[in-house]
């Protein structure tokens, strides 16, 4: 049986976007399809569609609580703002881990918005030094938390 780390850094290394992997691999948690969870994460990727903005691993882990906590159509706002505080929660330790919760300032200097910045940052292997720790940082604060 694959624990959540593996699905999520198999699914990393497999070529799916940090966010992806976050989210297939808690995806159970609420009955979301592999394909629908892999498709609605797939814009936050690389900080949000290279723009690295906020890390993709921690986006997903906040899909992922927003599936946990978030309020739907039948929920109060107290759903909103529980939701508000994990994801502030999430966002914090990630950064004191990490030292930023920004795509650009972990990735140091790494354009992913160019194909120079993406070539340099494939060569370099900053998807091992970089985007697996973070990938793995996120589900493992998710497993803590539910």
């Amino acid at each position: 049986m694959s624990t959540r780390m593996d699905v999520a850094t198999t699914r990393f290394l497999s070529g799916y976007n940090c966010a992806q992997a976050v989210l297939d691999a808690f995806r159970d948690e609420a009955g979301l399809d592999e394909e629908l969870a892999l498709k609605i994460a797939t814009g936050f990727g690389a900080g949000m569609g290279r723009k690295q903005e906020v890390c993709g691993a921690v986006t997903g882990g906040i899909l992922v609580l927003g599936l946990r906590h978030g309020r739907g159509s039948t929920g109060d706002r107290s759903a909103t703002e529980i939701t508000y505080m994990r994801t502030r929660e999430l966002m914090d330790r990630f950064a004191a881990r990490h030292g930023s919760c920004l795509c650009r300032q972990l990735l140091q200097g790494y354009d992913l918005s160019t194909e120079d910045g993406l070539r340099r940052a494939k060569a370099d292997d900053m998807l091992n030094k970089v985007c697996r720790p973070c990938v793995q940082t996120v589900v493992e604060m998710l497993e803590r938390v539910k």
